[in-house]
């Protein structure tokens, strides 16, 4: 199996825990946490910032001093609704009690102290539609750069339906020339819809240094160190995914492929 593509551990409890080290990278973290009503999740940001994602469900969360209440009104990632998000700066602890079932992303990345802690969505996360035919996709745009809620991480839902094509054109963000690029490490969380559907992801450089294409299924994590990584969705099942991005600056600046920077010229 590629070592790109993380199984989840189990069906409940913590089933992902992504850090820099277990990546072999130096910014993105990423755990989700699969609970059922009265299961309790917590940890601590040490010196990273954290964005808390109700993927789907509600839980009361404490964190940063703070009790946030019973958060989450969507039941269903499937909704497409923007999700409950509460953004933590480094240092803070947390914990989530579930109320009802509940699917719960912790998405961080080092932290500079320049963000309180916060409500960050459903109010206020921008609803966008991308593409043209079968590359079209609609997003929640929970924490891109157009939004001051966070020091470097940025987090986005994808949702691409059914036989359509994602984070296509080709693109990449693997180098550090801003403003021509940035260099970004990024994290797909994917669902499919229904359940027992599969998706394709490649990773890939222009070099062939790195060509991997892996069958994602439920649940499962795809780290992308490098390169261009696109993604498809076959007829009958829509693919949701849950993008975590982070590196030296919070901005995102990524070239097409050469090969296929036609389509985006065309549909521009």
């Amino acid at each position: 199996m590629s070592r790109l593509l993380v199984k989840p551990t189990g069906t409940r409890g913590k089933v992902h825990d992504c850090t820099p080290e277990s990546a072999g990278w130096g910014y993105v973290g990423f755990e989700l946490y699969r609970l059922e009503a009265g299961d309790v999740a917590s940890g601590s940001m040490g010196d990273r910032e954290g964005i808390v994602v109700y993927v789907e469900g509600k839980g009361h969360l404490t964190g940063a001093g703070q009790d946030f209440g019973v958060l989450g009104d969507r039941m269903d990632v499937f909704e497409k609704t923007p999700p409950h998000c509460v953004y933590l700066p480094g240092g803070s602890d947390w914990a989530v009690t579930a109320t009802t079932p509940l699917t719960l992303a912790i998405c961080t990345a080092p932290g500079t102290g320049g963000h309180q802690a916060a409500v960050i969505g459903p109010e206020g996360v921008p609803q966008v539609t991308r593409g043209r035919g079968t590359n079209t996709r609609h997003i929640n745009a929970i924490a891109m750069e157009e939004r001051d809620v966070a020091d470097s991480l940025l987090v986005t839902e994808v949702f691409t339906p059914q036989g359509h094509w994602s984070s296509y054109p080709p693109h990449r963000h693997d180098e550090d020339d801003f403003p021509n690029m940035t260099y970004l490490e990024e994290t797909y969380y994917h669902r499919l819809n229904p359940a027992q559907g599969f998706g394709i992801q490649r990773v890939f450089t222009e070099d062939g240094s790195l060509d991997e294409t892996m069958a994602v299924s439920n649940h499962d994590l795809v780290l992308v160190p490098k390169g261009h990584h696109p993604c498809g969705s076959p007829y009958g099942y829509e693919m949701y995914y849950l993008n975590v991005m982070a590196g030296p600056r919070r901005n995102w600046r990524f070239k097409n492929h050469p090969d296929h920077d036609w389509i985006a010229k065309r549909d521009a």
